[in-house]
């Protein structure tokens, strides 16, 4: 782990950081109405000239008093600066206007975290996603997945989606070889692993094994990329101990998909895999684990990512530690034979074969 060792902040740097966290949703709402309403792009389009408090409400027609508040909070957040009475986005206000990763974190977080984390407290002591009441009465949000609204919906996809897609390319490669031509994808969701598959081995069969919700949107983008004929779904509950999973597979795929649960429930999930697949095949995982990541602004989304966990999804999982993830891969009977870190953003590719029988 090369962050999180000292504490290096002086005593007034530190309690400068704690009124940052104190006043933590204001700057994080702020941030976002600025970006919502256009303020940091007209700053951003006019460059080093700046705009005048009036100028800027002049274009976009926002009350003046408004305006105003948002302005002189973003001075502080460092979101803009003044000089001359004339305002100017800083480094900071530009990625939150125009960077990718930055706005599917934001919108993320507002649109399926934000209220429900008032209710953290709860489900720290629960164990339960406390959080999620405030979309549906369902056990974990997997389950109401396809009932969310559609802004909601639209930024949990965007989020998940977000780093498979970088991930996904240089995976492959290292996935497929000529012993892989039928391979089992469990916890597919929308199909994008099995559809980039499709798409790099041309004589490859894919199964995606999953809920049938889950399987009713992947269907229907399998379809959409004319890829019927060659990904099949297998529909299953995949916490019941008693699914026993399908063999004949050459190996088995599960992508961001084991973070999903408890360490007791990737136990039960890759004994399953095991007694699924031969001595000689393998299980392949692709994760993200917070303390091997290049940077730290990129092991602390992860780590806050895992408070969602708590909150909203199952009240349960997180984003783990890879000791804590391998420990549960031994568990189960495996050894990984091959660790490949550093793929696309933030991932892990853990190459496991059976290690003995359990």
């Amino acid at each position: 782990m090369r962050f999180f060792k000292k504490d290096n902040k002086t005593a007034f740097e530190a309690k400068g950081l704690a009124q940052w966290i104190a006043f933590g949703p204001v700057v994080f709402q702020v941030a976002r109405v600025l970006r919502n309403t256009g303020v940091l792009r007209i700053l951003l389009e006019k460059g080093s000239s700046g705009l005048t408090m009036v100028e800027i409400q002049e274009q976009l027609q926002l009350p003046f008093y408004g305006l105003r508040v948002l302005l002189e909070s973003g001075l502080g957040i460092g979101l803009v600066v003044l000089n001359d009475e004339k305002y100017n986005i800083t480094k900071t206000g530009t990625y939150i206007h125009n960077d990718p990763l930055t706005n599917v974190n934001m919108n993320f977080v507002h649109d399926i975290c934000y209220k429900g984390l008032f209710a953290l407290d709860k489900s720290i002591e629960t164990g339960k996603p406390e959080g999620l009441k405030e979309f549906g009465n369902w056990d974990t949000i997997y389950e109401g997945l396809s009932s969310l609204p559609p802004q909601v919906q639209k930024s949990w996809f965007a989020f998940d989606h977000f780093f498979s897609d970088i991930a996904f390319p240089p995976a492959l490669s290292k996935v497929y070889n000529d012993s892989i031509k039928k391979i089992l994808d469990i916890g597919g969701n929308t199909g994008k692993w099995a559809i980039a598959s499709a798409g790099y081995v041309k004589d490859i069969e894919i199964t995606i094994m999953d809920l049938p919700g889950q399987l009713e949107v992947a269907r229907e983008k399998v379809k959409q990329a004319g890829l019927s004929d060659r990904i099949n779904f297998y529909p299953a509950n995949l916490l019941d101990e008693k699914t026993v999973f399908p063999k004949g597979f050459d190996a088995i795929w599960m992508s961001q998909f084991l973070d999903c649960f408890s360490e007791t429930e990737i136990i039960s999930i890759l004994k399953r895999c095991y007694d699924s697949i031969t001595d000689d095949q393998y299980v392949l995982i692709l994760e993200a684990f917070w303390d091997t990541q290049r940077f730290e602004a990129a092991a602390f989304c992860l780590q806050q990512t895992s408070i969602y966990f708590t909150a909203l999804a199952n009240g349960n999982s997180q984003m783990y530690h890879s000791k804590v993830f391998i420990r549960c891969i031994e568990d189960a009977g495996f050894m990984v034979e091959e660790r490949i870190d550093d793929i696309g953003l933030s991932h892990t590719l853990l190459k496991c074969k059976k290690r003995k029988s359990i």
